[in-house]
This record gives structure tokens, C-alpha cells and sequence, in this order.
């Protein structure tokens, strides 16, 4: 727990599984916190034109994994108050973010604010501008704008989003009236797999489903 009225710095904590089990294996502290964060939200759909029409039906696919753009400042100079090495700072930043060769990729982030978890991600894009350098072209000003992608497991992002991606196994129940390819169009987006899906059920008789069965709309193959 954070003392009241101490300034609590942004961290990026380093791991190696996809699931952060396990321990930290390595930190970065923001010299100055940033002054804004920028979350983006993506929504997906599938835009289907009707026989006939001019107009497309937007049809809602999945929530996709939103982005967040960090901007850190470092300052070497001194005015700030506190003296820091603006090269063994990116450096640090690098490492943590960067490429891991034990796990041949990326390391596994989760970016925190003191006690609050703002997101787990892995790094997308990094740009790292050199503003002010000393007389023998040491750089004593440097800011790095970062781009971090979410990671999360299939299961968490799924109950999270309610993801109703064609990628997932879903089990309807048919109601009265409900008839196989316009729930494969529902499931789908495309009522032409009601064959795979009646021999996926071992259904015999696909025109007249019996209200209250149970029915597994199992992934498309790619």
C-alpha cells in the first residue's frame, strides 16, 4: 500500500509467461510520470450487402484489443532536480520491453500506477527522440513514445468482451421457429455451413429442429 501524498510513479513490470505467473523479472520506473495515457477501442464488424440493396448491414463481429500510447520524458539535465543517465534510461526501458532471447520474443508487460494495474500488454511500436545533447554528443534529453498492444488469454478476453467471433465453439438452444442456416448466419455470418454444423450435432433432420436442443456451433477452419 502507497503512503498518502507520496508520488507514485508509472512502472512497467517485465514478465516471461503469457499468464504473468511467476515473478517480475525486470522493472522500469518513468522519470516523470506521463502527463496523459491514451487508450484506443476498436469495435469490428462484418459489412454485409443485402440482394438488391445499396446499403451494408454492419454486423457486430468482436471487441478487438485496444491499444495504449505512452509518452516518457527523460530529462539529464538537472533541471528537474533529480540527475539520471538519459541513455541507461532508454536502455533500461529497451530491456524491459524489448526482445527476450530466453523466451525468443518480447517480454510480457504490465503497466501500473502506483497500486492500480492499467493494462497488460506487450510493447507494438517505440520511437525514441534525442532532444538536447553536450558539447561530446551525449544526450542529455530524450522522449519515448510507446505503443503497447493487450495481451490477454483467450478465456479472459472472451468473458471480458463477450467475443462472438466465428474463431469460438458457441452452443445455442433452439427456440420455436428457429431454423439451422439463418443460426449458422447469426453464428457465422454466413448461412452456408448448416451441413458441417447439422453433421458436427449428428443432426438427421436439419429443417425441423426440436425447440429446447442444445446445438454446438463449433470454430471455422482457416
Amino acid at each position: 500500500m502507497s503512503n498518502r501524498g507520496t508520488l507514485e510513479k508509472l512502472l512497467i513490470r517485465a514478465y516471461t509467461t503469457p499468464d504473468y505467473s511467476g515473478r517480475k523479472i525486470d522493472e522500469f520506473e518513468s522519470p516523470v510520470n506521463p502527463n496523459e495515457i491514451t487508450v484506443s477501442v476498436e469495435m469490428e464488424y462484418d459489412s454485409s450487402q443485402g440482394s438488391g440493396t445499396t446499403n451494408s448491414r454492419m454486423n457486430f463481429k468482436k471487441v478487438k484489443k485496444g491499444d495504449l500510447t505512452l509518452t516518457f520524458f527523460i530529462d539529464g539535465t538537472g533541471v528537474s532536480g533529480r540527475s539520471v543517465d538519459v541513455m541507461a534510461k532508454v536502455n533500461k526501458f529497451n530491456a524491459v520491453t524489448g526482445y527476450n532471447g530466453d523466451i525468443h520474443r518480447p517480454n510480457y508487460l504490465i503497466i501500473m500506477w502506483g497500486t492500480t494495474e492499467i493494462k497488460r500488454c506487450v510493447l507494438k511500436t517505440a520511437s525514441i527522440v534525442y532532444k538536447l545533447f553536450s558539447n561530446d554528443g551525449v544526450p542529455l534529453r530524450a522522449v519515448i513514445t510507446a505503443v503497447f498492444a493487450q495481451n490477454s488469454d483467450d478465456h479472459s478476453r472472451v468473458a471480458h468482451a463477450r467475443d462472438e467471433s466465428p474463431d469460438l465453439t458457441h452452443v445455442k438452444m433452439v427456440k420455436a421457429g428457429d431454423n439451422l442456416p439463418a443460426l449458422c448466419y447469426d453464428v457465422y455470418g454466413n448461412p452456408d455451413y448448416y451441413l458441417d454444423v447439422a453433421n458436427a450435432n449428428q443432426i438427421a433432420d436439419f429443417r425441423n429442429l426440436v425447440p429446447g436442443t442444445r446445438i454446438m456451433f463449433p470454430p471455422l477452419e482457416k
